[in-house]
């Protein structure tokens, strides 16, 4: 089975109330793109192309951003089982594998996925948890596996015993199911919670009380599981974005002098051997070519800047720079269209 033959489904209907915003999480944006976007990218960087985003929370904001994406509405927010429960429809005679995961789950990489759906198909499973294993688990609900190293229960932080509690694999709350089996077990969830919520995690042990095999892919890099809840873990994973976009762009050949005091957005291009100095922000899509020296302190946006250019201590915002040019230092330019040397 081909990876383009599975489904996703990612639950974006939340609020957010942590992160104190009028805005929506999912809206919130690491390096210049919202978390939902960066979600689906990272699913069709998989190879899926049949997505379903479930909306809910300001949905139509979140409809707008994500463009051509098929939106399902969870009018109201009863939990996670019942949101996924709404794309029962879409999903009608669909047998393939479905993935579910969340829309404020950023880091995840399109390379997870498909590895998460290839594993799954080879255990031959009847739903799959991504699971990491952390330093300090505390607070996460532990993975606990029987002899054949399959998943045997999901145990919550609060309800584990001292001994499980030992346990430093946790799951992160992206799965991969059988979808025939998923919604089956979908309608025999109850809300019996404190939340009165139909919590997705619960398919799981009615599906192993059936003898259906629940197996566990653990995650390479357990930073991928971050999800945000608060502006400090939006920090938290911005940092690690940047990391991975600036590592990308030194490995193909570009200069960061000092990659933590530099901000570059997904998106953006430079050439080989630019020199990019510290306090430098790169954004919307800003094109850079070869051979030229960026910084210190200086701001380039939706900007197309040729090569062999030379820009310090200034502000260049929709402008076009042609090859060879050195900007005056504390220049400001904006909407030029054509600077040239």
């Amino acid at each position: 089975m081909n990876v383009e033959q599975a489904a996703a489904v990612v639950l974006a209907a939340g609020q957010g109330s942590r992160m104190k915003s009028k805005r929506a999480k999912v809206l919130h944006k690491i390096a210049g793109l919202e978390m939902v976007r960066h979600v689906v990218r990272s699913v069709r960087e998989a190879g899926i192309n049949r997505i379903y985003v479930v909306i809910g929370h300001q949905g139509e904001e979140v409809r707008q951003v994500l463009g051509d994406v098929t939106c399902v509405e969870q009018a109201q927010q009863l939990g996670t089982g019942h949101a996924v429960a709404q794309c029962r429809s879409v999903l009608a005679g669909f047998d393939g594998p479905v993935l579910v995961t969340y829309g404020d789950t950023p880091l995840l990489t399109g390379a997870t996925f498909r590895e998460l759906i290839e594993y799954h198909r080879r255990e031959e499973a009847g739903a799959t948890v991504i699971t990491a294993i952390l330093d300090d688990p505390t607070g996460y609900g532990r993975i606990v596996r029987d002899k054949a190293g399959n998943v045997e229960a999901i145990v919550e932080h609060k309800d584990a015993s001292p001994t499980q509690r030992e346990i430093k694999e946790i799951n992160t709350g992206t799965y991969c199911f059988n979808s025939k089996l998923l919604f089956e077990y979908l309608t025999q969830i109850t809300p019996d919670n404190a939340q009165a919520e139909y919590y997705l995690p619960d398919v799981l042990p009615l599906m192993i009380s059936a003898g259906h095999k629940v197996a566990g892919y653990v995650l390479p890099d357990p930073n991928e599981s971050l999800g945000i809840n608060d502006r400090v873990q939006l920090s938290q994973a911005e940092s690690i974005m940047q990391e991975r976009i600036c590592r990308s762009l030194m490995l193909s050949g570009v200069t960061i002098i000092d990659p933590q005091n530099t901000y570059i957005e997904l998106g953006c291009r430079v050439g080989q051997d630019t020199v990019i100095y510290p306090q430098t922000v790169i954004q919307g899509g800003t094109v850079i070519g070869e051979d030229c020296t960026i910084g210190p302190n200086c701001r380039l946006a939706n900007s197309q800047i040729g090569s062999g250019v030379v820009v310090e201590h200034s502000v260049v915002v929709d402008s076009v720079i042609g090859d060879g040019v050195r900007i005056d230092p504390h220049s400001y330019l904006n909407n030029c269209k054509k600077v040239e040397g």
